[in-house]
């Protein structure tokens, strides 16, 4: 039977099944490749779409834009201070008012639950470039990105271990995502930095019917042996403030991978992956 998401808002993974999310990555790989070709077909021309970014971005934003230029759709770019929205208007009538005017809304911001509530009042496709919780569109990518450089294999015949802070939304995401396409992910991370506890368990119950393994570990050679792909995020995610940084490095850099980590997984095709952005240094901020 034909997949059909058509006014289906995109919040989470939890709310898709392995076969809606493996739809959206063959259909972005087409997308890519279509575009790629010069026979990309605009099926959003006449349609307009409204990006909410409570917090700053520049790939979540580009790839949005580009996507829906691509496509022929129209973009407004509401900034973090380009709005009303937590001042003098709630999300409730912010969604209803962009409802009426947007064929689609994206929101990049703080909790998952005003993404929920969006979501639930705009009659309009809500879509989370991005929540404290979870970042759902970065993990398509990133999937779509690990068949890419793995060919001839498919999302559970692949493993990966992801490093450093792993309560955080790319923890918490990927851990999802593994779950339900059936892979195998080992969280490699401080026990106090490995996600809640009751995620955990519905990630397990997930993984039971789809058969994925998840692996929560403090050590980095039984974490990371044997990978397809080695991820890692920053140690200090946004909003959070600067004098987290001298405890959080103390605690994470054990996690940091290097050539020694990438030598520990005795497989001389592992690929390495960043969501971005990185902190290089100490003129980088976050």
């Amino acid at each position: 039977m034909a997949t059909s998401l058509k006014n289906r808002n995109f919040l989470k993974l939890l709310d898709y099944t392995p076969a809606e999310i493996q739809y959206l990555i063959d259909l972005a790989i087409n997308l890519k490749a279509a575009k790629k070709s010069g026979n990309e077909k605009q099926t959003l021309v006449g349609k307009n779409i409204a990006l909410i970014f409570e917090k700053s971005s520049t790939r979540t934003r580009c790839a949005f834009e580009v996507a829906a230029f691509d496509q022929g759709a129209q973009v407004t770019y509401i900034g973090p201070s380009g709005s009303q929205i937590g001042h003098k208007e709630s999300m409730k009538d912010t969604a209803r008012v962009l409802g009426r005017m947007y064929d689609g809304i994206e929101y990049r911001g703080y909790g998952q639950n005003i993404v929920e509530e969006l979501g639930e009042f705009a009659g309009v496709p809500v879509w989370n470039g991005l929540t404290n919780e979870f970042h759902p569109t970065q993990i398509l990518a990133d999937l779509m990105t690990m068949l890419e450089h793995a060919p001839g294999k498919t999302l559970p015949e692949l493993s990966f271990a992801y490093l450093g802070d792993a309560r955080n939304n790319m923890g918490n995401s990927l851990m999802v995502g593994a779950a339900k396409m059936g892979m195998d992910i080992r969280l490699v991370a401080p026990k106090s930095f490995w996600p809640d506890e009751a995620l955990v368990t519905q990630c397990r119950e997930i993984a039971s019917v789809t058969g994925a393994r998840i692996t929560l570990t403090e050590d980095v050679e039984e974490g990371v042996y044997d990978v397809d792909f080695l991820y890692t995020d920053v140690w200090v995610s946004m909003g959070e403030p600067k004098e987290a940084w001298a405890e959080r490095v103390s605690l994470m850099t054990p996690y940091q991978i290097n050539q020694q980590v990438i030598t520990a997984t005795r497989n001389p095709e592992v690929k390495f992956m960043h969501c971005l952005p990185a902190f290089h240094n100490e003129h980088t901020t976050v």
